[in-house]
């Protein structure tokens, strides 16, 4: 929605703005990461604002380091937030995919340059044209993400930010 991606901007840029940020970390709520947008939405009357392109290169340039905790599923636009991060942290059972091609629809936040550059041409291709949504397991053979665990995905996402 307008709103979450209005938040989504307002808090990456207070951070950013805050010295005492060190880093940031992205996660849903209620154990999901995010199925993208509400197509409900696209018919929408456009309006300024709530772009979520310029909000991913907003999270891909800053200069604090930015983790995503992915639970349950980072599905189109959510997988894209999550490609704009510097790393990617993911539930075991946690799925990702761009599944709005099965309605005829490109993803439209860059995800089909980000992936690529991420995970190599032919499987970012296989990805991008089927829709389908892989598991955690493949995203990490894949490079999709940097780590996997079974425990608390937050807090997993914490230690590698203080880390980092």
């Amino acid at each position: 929605s307008r709103a979450v991606l209005q938040d989504l901007e307002d808090g990456l840029k207070k951070a950013d703005a805050d010295p005492s940020v060190k880093a940031v970390m992205i996660c849903g709520e209620n154990g999901k990461f995010s199925a993208g947008a509400d197509i409900r939405g696209f018919s929408a009357p456009k309006r300024l604002g709530g772009a979520l392109g310029p909000i991913v290169s907003l999270i891909e340039s800053s200069e604090k380091p930015v983790v995503a905790a992915i639970e349950g599923v980072a599905l189109g636009g959510g997988l894209e937030v999550a490609l704009g991060c510097h790393y990617r942290i993911a539930h075991v059972k946690a799925r990702m995919g761009l599944p709005e091609v099965t309605i005829g629809l490109l993803p439209g936040a860059e995800g089909t340059q980000r992936l690529p550059r991420l995970i190599g041409v032919p499987a970012a291709l296989d990805m991008i044209t089927t829709g389908k949504h892989i598991p955690a397991t493949e995203a990490l053979k894949l490079g999709l993400v940097d780590e996997i665990v079974e425990e608390n995905t937050i807090e997993a996402a914490i230690r590698l930010a203080n880390k980092v």
